[in-house]
């Protein structure tokens, strides 16, 4: 049986991943960076809480790092963890950079220190290519980061690229664009459009509050990306890959569909809210997933309104 560790496994695509591997067969360990105090509501949501074992770690203390691998002697290494929102990168960088950046480097060094057959995968994010404008983005294309957050993921990518070439190791980063489930943190923009009009439908008198309702972004269903998570470590050789559906709208249009979903018309409950307002955005968001479609062979099964009937519906 194989071993997995998770580290970030309280978060939706960590938890999402560890179902995914349990209906594989795998022996699945998990970290937080207290797993005593840590509620882990998603895994018990998804009703594999006792299925999972637990581990403290802290992803920048490269000895806790050095423990967790002692216990779980995974044969594969799922990175999740870190700071994940790109408006709370603005608030707290040091943090972001440091969950990320250190965090990812002291996997590579607890993996290169260790030896062995370990493979790696790192979470990459759309983010870091920025505005894509009429283009697509794809493995090849410059990354031009424009967050704290984005600047990380850049960095972690890099570092990995390095490691994979200096030494060999098994290693590769799923630059996933965005995707979307009920298991999102409420501080997402997805979770908050549907909880509001959800609200609103059953006479709360709330307003939905956004910055910019323009940005243009890929959205998929988040439990068919921790699929090619897996899949990208089954490979012969490693390699990164960016994943999306290859289909973007904007988020006024993605507005529109959820208020329209629980019959409502959302020019009447919306609030523009420059406070809002990032100090810088990335407006347009694409992708071309054709390497994942043509190497894998996978592809996104979900449309937007497929994602949005989900998420309206409470699908986990």
């Amino acid at each position: 049986m194989k071993r997995a560790l998770i580290c970030g496994i309280s978060g939706q695509d960590g938890s999402y991943l560890a179902r995914f591997l349990l209906m594989k067969g795998y022996v699945v360990y998990g970290t937080s960076r207290d797993a005593n105090i840590t509620l882990f509501g998603n895994l018990h949501r998804l009703g594999i809480f006792n299925d999972v074992s637990l581990i403290s770690m802290a992803p920048t203390d490269f000895r806790s790092v050095l423990q967790a691998f002692s216990l779980a002697e995974p044969n594969e290494v799922y990175f999740l963890a870190g700071q994940s929102s790109v408006g709370l990168s603005f608030e707290q960088p040091v943090e972001t950079i440091e969950s990320i950046v250190i965090g990812t480097l002291n996997i590579l060094e607890a993996i290169r220190f260790l030896g062995g057959n370990i493979r790696f995968y790192n979470a990459g994010s759309s983010e870091c290519f920025g505005d894509t404008g009429n283009g697509k983005a794809n493995e090849d294309s410059a990354f031009k980061p424009r967050s704290p957050y984005s600047v990380a993921k850049s960095a972690a990518f890099w570092q990995l690229s390095n490691y994979r070439e200096a030494y060999g190791l098994y290693a590769c980063s799923g630059i996933l664009f965005n995707h979307e489930s009920n298991l999102r943190p409420k501080r997402f923009v997805t979770r908050k459009i549907v909880d509001t009009a959800r609200q609103i439908s059953l006479g709360s008198k709330e307003k939905l509050e956004l910055g910019n309702v323009n940005i243009v972004r890929d959205w998929g269903w988040a439990p068919e990306y921790v699929e090619v998570m897996w899949m990208m470590l089954q490979q012969d050789a490693a390699d990164d890959f960016v994943v999306a559906t290859g289909v973007s709208i904007s988020l006024i249009k993605f507005i529109e569909l959820v208020f329209a979903a629980f019959g409502l018309n959302y020019e009447k409950h919306i609030i523009i809210n420059d406070a809002l307002l990032r100090p810088t955005d990335l407006t347009i968001s694409r992708a071309n997933p054709e390497k994942v479609m043509n190497i894998l062979g996978w592809k996104a099964q979900s449309d937007i309104n497929d994602i949005i009937g989900y998420l309206v519906d409470d699908k986990i």
